[in-house]
């Protein structure tokens, strides 16, 4: 069933910074594709247990949120490690809403590894190091999965001669590295300059394309050592809730920011 409304693909938003996209979206009137895929952290890998419920959800709260609000969305069960997954989430998007024109890649396999030898990191979560099969699950989820997402909707918006486009990643940095979490901040880095490639390359077709790098947020991981921490340093204002990242995406994918583009947007 087609619709003159914008359409929204996001990914991972069965919880945290993504469920909060994904219900500001629909209330601006945005159709919304969630993409989700719930799992089990081990036990012993020293996740908050917070952040553990939230990894088990699916997306049924976060859909009769946005359903009871009077908006319109479907969830999507897929693993983004599956290059198929892929098409089949945009033709479902279709046959659900129309085609999609804003895409937000928040979905990640964030793993914690590093190239010396520690067990733990400061916060007791299980590190390791760095493998081939993390490597896989990091890069495959974080930069992969979002260059064949940002291809399947440049390729998507050409056959249509679309002129009207918003690609938004989210990311926490790593640029210049991310200590106890190499992999993690490399495939960010990766994810954000297929994005920043995207600005240039997609520009003539009306598309914008951002970075997102959010404060810390708390979506489950936050303990009470990570507030003291976010405290006392000056890079920071306070631990933010996922809303608040949720108001700079909005206002990116709304006409206001039709001009802004080839950003990496860093909230403090």
């Amino acid at each position: 069933m087609a619709s003159t409304a914008h359409v929204a693909l996001i990914t991972g938003a069965n919880h945290g910074i993504g469920a909060a996209l994904a219900e500001r979206l629909a209330a601006d009137g945005v159709a919304v594709v969630i993409t989700f895929l719930s799992f089990e952290d081990p036990e012993d890998e020293g996740t908050p247990e917070r952040q553990r419920d939230a990894h088990r959800q699916d997306a049924s709260g976060v859909l009769e949120r946005i359903r009871a609000a009077g908006g319109r969305a479907i969830a999507v069960s897929q693993d983004l490690l599956d290059a198929d997954a892929i098409p089949a989430l945009f033709d479902a998007a279709e046959e659900a809403f129309g085609p999609v024109d804003v895409l937000i890649n928040n979905a990640t396999g964030s793993l914690q590894d590093t190239f010396v030898t520690s067990s733990r990191d400061w916060m007791g979560r299980l590190q390791s190091r760095v493998t081939p099969s993390g490597f896989d699950r990091q890069f495959g989820i974080d930069a992969r999965a979002g260059a064949l997402l940002i291809a399947e909707f440049a390729a998507r918006l050409q056959e249509r001669n679309g002129t009207w486009g918003r690609i938004i990643s989210l990311t926490s940095g790593g640029e210049r590295g991310f200590p106890g979490e190499v992999s993690y901040g490399a495939a960010k880095a990766a994810l954000v300059n297929y994005t920043m490639s995207a600005s240039f390359e997609l520009g003539r077709l009306g598309v914008t394309a951002n970075a997102v790098h959010p404060p810390v947020t708390d979506t489950g991981w936050v303990t009470d050592d990570v507030r003291d921490a976010v405290e006392k340093n000056d890079a920071f204002f306070s631990v933010a809730e996922p809303e608040e990242v949720s108001d700079v995406v909005a206002f990116l994918v709304s006409d206001a920011g039709r001009r802004v583009t080839g950003n990496i947007i860093r909230m403090a």
